[in-house]
C-alpha cells in the first residue's frame, strides 16, 4: 500500500536527491569557488539517479521484493557516492584542491539512514504477510 511509512522515507530521499543537491554546496576549492551537484555532471547524475530509483521503488509497493532490491541498489549507488567525496576531499596526491567542505557531502549518508530505514519498513511488512499466509 502507498500510505505506508516505507513511502514517507523513501519521498525524503527522492527530496534529498533532487533537491538539497543544488541548495547547498558541496565543497569550497582553493580559489574560494563554491561547487555545486550541478557543476560536476558525474556527480549531478548519481543525485538524480538516486532520487528516480527512491520514486521508482515508491511505485513497487505492490511487489516489496522488487521494491527491496531497488532500495539495495539505491544505498550502493549512495555509497559510491559517498565514497567519491571522501576521495575527493581526502586527495590522495597530497595536495588538497579542497579548502572548505560543505554541508553537501552529507547528502548521502542521510540517504542511507532513509534508505535503511524503508528496508526495514519493507521487511516487517514481508513478514507480517508471510505470518498471514502461513496461518490458512
Amino acid at each position: 500500500m502507498i500510505q505506508r511509512i516505507q513511502t514517507v522515507f523513501l519521498i525524503i530521499v527522492g527530496l534529498l536527491g533532487a533537491v538539497l543537491p543544488f541548495v547547498f554546496s558541496l565543497w569550497t576549492d582553493v580559489n574560494s569557488n563554491v561547487v555545486f551537484a550541478q557543476n560536476e555532471i558525474y556527480i549531478l547524475v548519481a543525485f538524480l539517479v538516486s532520487a528516480v530509483l527512491a520514486i521508482i521503488a515508491i511505485g513497487l509497493f505492490k511487489n516489496r521484493k522488487n521494491q527491496f532490491v531497488v532500495n539495495r541498489l539505491n544505498m550502493i549507488l549512495n555509497l559510491f557516492l559517498l565514497g567519491f567525496f571522501v576521495y575527493r576531499s581526502l586527495n590522495l596526491s597530497g595536495e588538497s584542491n579542497i579548502s572548505e567542505k560543505g554541508i553537501g557531502m552529507l547528502i548521502p549518508i542521510v540517504s542511507i539512514v532513509f534508505l535503511v530505514l524503508a528496508n526495514r519498513a519493507i521487511k516487517k511488512d514481508e513478514d507480517l504477510v508471510k505470518s498471514v499466509d502461513r496461518l490458512r
